[in-house]
């Protein structure tokens, strides 16, 4: 089985698998929410995350960045209460200030997607090996933007949350190359060939 049979896993999976992880992302609203679900994810499984999307849609706006900035502590007690949704304030917090920070990005950058597509380029990037299954948790790419993104504020996105963040935003194309998933991406997307970066697993 190639790395990407963890798509076949379940029905939500693959899913996940053909329409979203790994085809690149450009669009604000988009990314954020994929930003969520990493933050959300950590120490819990991302069958978890998929099974309560839209539970976490229904509590943070459909991931609107802008009004979950204006969140109150009202809002963390609604956002608690919820049924079936985390119960860890931390994490619903941590959310709520990584809007903020999104925010602020936007204002620098023109759009968040404008700043982190800057460390490839605008290139989704085929790293050597990691198409035949040699896929790290985390890399040299994940330390530089979780060390930037912590400067500037957010929080839950160490190197190993990024990593899995750049996969899944298509700013690192981690399907195995037997997968149609890949060939797709590789045809309709500009892409560079980099050499492993400090790659860690």
């Amino acid at each position: 089985m190639g790395y990407c049979g963890w798509a076949e896993a379940n029905e939500l999976n693959k899913i996940y698998h053909d329409t979203e992880w790994g085809i690149p992302v450009h669009d604000d609203v988009k990314m954020f929410e994929h930003f969520c679900l990493e933050c959300l994810q950590c120490g819990l499984s991302w069958d978890l995350m998929l099974k309560k999307r839209d539970i976490f849609r229904a509590c943070f706006d459909d991931f609107d960045f802008n009004k979950i900035a204006g969140y109150t502590g009202e809002d963390v007690d609604r956002i608690m209460n919820t049924a079936g949704m985390l119960r860890s304030v931390r994490k619903i917090e941590a959310i709520i200030n990584n809007a903020r920070c999104f925010v602020d990005i936007r204002k620098e950058f023109g759009s968040f997607c404008d700043y982190l597509w800057g460390y490839s380029d605008n290139k989704t990037i085929l790293y050597e090996g990691h198409a035949e299954g040699e896929v790290p948790v985390s890399n040299g790419l994940s330390a530089v933007v979780s060390k930037d993104l912590k400067k500037r504020g957010f929080k839950y996105v160490g190197p190993i949350t990024m990593y899995s963040h750049l996969q899944a935003c298509g700013i690192i194309n981690d399907h195995d190359m037997n997968c149609k998933c890949y060939k797709k991406i590789v045809k309709e997307y500009p892409t560079v060939s980099m050499e492993r970066d400090k790659e860690v697993f």
